[in-house]
């Protein structure tokens, strides 16, 4: 059974860091990512990487600040966010896809399986 549990997601100020966590338990995977749903708006893509981390993609927001990346040993993902702005604010997902591409999915459907999402404030 697949199951993906969030953590690390707090109230930050504005030019700080947080990581994110995503355990990953059930089996290996195609492609993984993060997406993040702001108040009042639809969920949009954040990161993504190929399972073995071959290919990455960053939405432009995201570019230069983030970094997706996993833990091999213990199969748990991350996001890495470094100076923090108001407009991250959200809740983030994880999510998994289960199909080998070469690059990795930026749409929602193609992922098959997510968390239930942990919230970052960010205080300006």
């Amino acid at each position: 059974q697949v199951q993906l549990q969030e953590s690390g997601g707090r109230l930050v100020q504005a030019g700080d860091s947080l990581r994110l966590s995503c355990e990953a338990t059930g089996r290996t995977f195609g492609s993984y990512s993060w997406f993040r749903q702001a108040p009042g708006l639809e969920r949009e893509f954040v990161a993504a990487s190929t399972w073995r981390g071959s290919s990455k993609s960053y939405a432009d927001g995201a570019k230069g600040r983030f970094t997706i990346f996993r833990d091999n040993l213990k199969n748990t993902l991350h996001l890495q966010m470094n100076t923090l702005k108001a407009e991250d604010t959200g809740v983030y997902f994880c999510a998994v896809a289960v199909a080998t591409t070469r690059l990795p999915p930026t749409r929602e459907g193609d992922y098959d399986y997510w968390g239930q999402g942990t919230e970052v404030t960010v205080s300006s």
